[in-house]
C-alpha cells in the first residue's frame, strides 16, 4: 500500500479552497459561473459564439449551458502549435425537477423529481436538500437560482418496517419524492423558487432544477486527512483545473486548455456534453483564428494531448473484495492513472507516459487503478473525446470513497497533488 503523510499548508488551503468551489456550484450552471467568476479576476476574456474568434494571445473562454471551456495562447502562436488539454464535467448525480412539479399526499406537498445520473439512492434520505439550477424567462432571460434548505426525503422508522436492515430497495418513483411543505394545498415550489430571483411563477418559460446537498464540507479524521463533500465527482476535478490553469505560465507553441462539459453523468451526448462538438468547435475556431488550413489543423492535433480527469475509485476496507488484488488505491496516495482494457478509461501506453513524466515533474507520486475482472468499469469523457478527435488521451483523477452518494469521500492531500501534475502537464513536461 502507498504511504501517506498528513496535508501540508499549500493542501489545507487548497482543500479550503475547494471547499467554498463545491458550495458555490451547487449545479452545473452554478459550477460554470464559478469558474468564469475566477477566470474574469485573472484577465480572461468571454469569446462571444456569434462574433469573430480572437486568437489574440491570452486567455479565452466560452461557455455553453453548464459547461465552460477556457484556453490561453502564448505569444507567437500559429498553425505550428499544439493544444494540451484537460477535461472534466461540472454536473453529478442529483434529483431532477419535472415539468409539473408539485404533487400532494395525505396532506404533504411534495416535488416531482426523477433521477439524474447513477446516484446511490439511499444517500439521499434524511437530508436537508435545496434546489438550484437555472430559469429561463418568456424574454428569453437566463437567471441562477439557488434556495436554502427546502425539502427533504423522510425514511420509514424502523419499526413500519422491521426488515429493512436485510436490504432497503427504494423505487425511484414512490420513495424518492421530497416533502417541502404541509397543510398548503395551494403551494408551488416554482412559484417559490422564482421568487427568490424576484419573479412569478408565469415568467417562467422554461427551468433545469436539481436537488443538493446544503450541508457543507468538511475535513474530519485524526489529523484532519479526510475531507467529505457533495459533488466531488467531479467539482474535485474542475476546481484543480482552473487552479492548475492559473498557477501554469504560458508555454510557447502550446495551446493550454481546460474543457468542462456537462452531462457526463447521463452519457455526454448533449450540445455541452462531451460527446457533443464542444470541445472541437473551440479548437477547430482556434485553429483556423491562428492560419491553419483544413491539413494544419490536423496537424496540429497529431501535436496535441487531452487529459481525462475524473474521480476514480479508492480501495474501500470494508469490501476489498471488489477491488483487483495486485491494484488497491487509497485515498492521500496520489492520484490516479486509469487502466482498463475495454478501453473504457482511454489510457494506453503512450498515455501512461506522458502522465509518469507530468507526476515526476510535479514531484508527486500517483497510483494506478485497474478493475477486478468480475466488477464492471465505469467510463468518463476521455474515450468519448479520444473517438471524436483522435487526439493522444489519457484517463485520471482523485481516489474518491462513496462515489454518486449525496456525500462523498477524498483524501486531504489528493487534491491539492492533482492540481500540481495539471499544472506540470500543461507547463510541457
Amino acid at each position: 500500500m502507498p504511504t501517506t503523510t498528513p496535508p501540508d499548508a499549500h493542501a489545507l488551503t487548497h482543500l479550503d479552497d475547494l471547499g467554498h468551489f463545491v458550495q458555490a456550484a451547487p449545479s452545473p450552471f452554478h459550477a460554470a459561473a464559478e469558474v468564469v467568476r475566477r477566470l474574469d479576476v485573472a484577465g480572461f476574456v468571454r469569446q462571444d459564439e456569434t462574433e469573430v474568434w480572437d486568437a489574440a494571445p491570452g486567455g479565452h473562454y466560452l461557455v455553453r449551458g453548464g459547461a465552460v471551456v477556457a484556453w490561453r495562447i502564448p505569444e507567437g502562436a500559429g498553425a505550428h502549435c499544439g493544444f494540451r488539454v484537460v477535461g472534466a464535467h461540472t454536473d453529478s448525480p442529483a434529483l431532477q425537477v419535472k415539468p409539473a412539479p408539485d404533487s400532494a399526499s395525505v396532506g404533504y406537498q411534495l416535488v416531482n423529481v426523477e433521477v439524474y445520473g447513477g446516484l446511490l439512492r439511499n444517500s439521499w434520505l434524511d437530508r436537508e436538500l435545496g434546489l438550484a439550477g437555472r430559469l429561463v424567462t418568456t424574454t428569453g432571460q437566463e437567471l441562477l437560482v439557488q434556495t436554502g434548505p427546502l425539502m427533504r426525503i423522510p425514511q420509514l422508522a424502523i419499526h413500519l418496517d422491521r426488515t429493512v436492515n436485510d436490504g432497503l430497495v427504494l423505487d425511484p418513483q414512490q420513495h424518492l419524492h421530497p416533502v417541502w411543505a404541509v397543510g398548503r394545498p395551494g403551494a408551488s415550489v416554482l412559484g417559490h423558487v422564482a421568487a427568490l430571483a424576484g419573479l412569478a411563477a408565469y415568467d417562467i418559460a422554461g427551468f433545469d432544477l436539481r436537488s443538493f446537498d446544503v450541508q457543507p464540507p468538511a475535513t474530519f479524521g485524526a489529523e484532519g486527512e479526510f475531507l467529505a463533500s457533495a459533488r466531488l465527482d467531479n467539482l474535485l476535478s474542475v476546481h484543480a483545473g482552473v487552479t492548475a490553469l492559473l498557477d501554469a505560465p504560458a508555454t510557447p507553441g502550446e495551446i493550454q486548455v481546460l474543457a468542462c462539459f456537462d452531462h457526463e453523468e447521463i452519457g455526454s451526448a448533449t450540445r455541452a456534453g462531451a460527446a457533443g462538438p464542444l470541445l472541437e468547435d473551440v479548437l477547430v475556431r482556434t485553429g483556423h483564428a491562428l492560419g491553419a488550413d483544413v491539413d494544419g489543423l490536423h496537424r496540429m492535433y497529431a501535436r496535441s494531448s487531452v487529459v481525462s480527469s475524473d474521480g476514480g475509485h479508492a480501495v474501500h476496507p470494508n469490501y476489498p473484495e471488489r477491488h483487483d488484488p495486485a491494484h488497491q488505491p487509497v485515498l492521500n496516495g496520489g492520484p490516479l492513472l486509469k487502466v482498463n482494457a475495454s478501453q473504457r478509461y482511454a489510457t494506453d501506453a503512450a498515455g501512461a507516459a506522458l502522465w509518469t513524466r507530468a507526476c515526476r515533474a510535479a514531484g508527486v507520486k500517483g497510483q494506478v487503478v485497474v478493475s477486478n475482472n468480475s466488477v464492471p468499469c465505469g467510463s468518463t469523457i476521455g474515450p468519448i473525446t479520444a473517438t471524436r478527435l483522435g487526439l493522444l488521451t489519457v484517463d485520471v483523477g482523485a481516489p474518491i470513497l462513496s462515489m454518486h452518494s449525496a456525500r462523498e469521500m477524498c483524501g486531504a492531500t489528493d487534491p491539492y497533488a492533482l492540481r500540481r501534475v495539471l499544472a506540470a502537464y500543461w507547463t510541457g513536461a
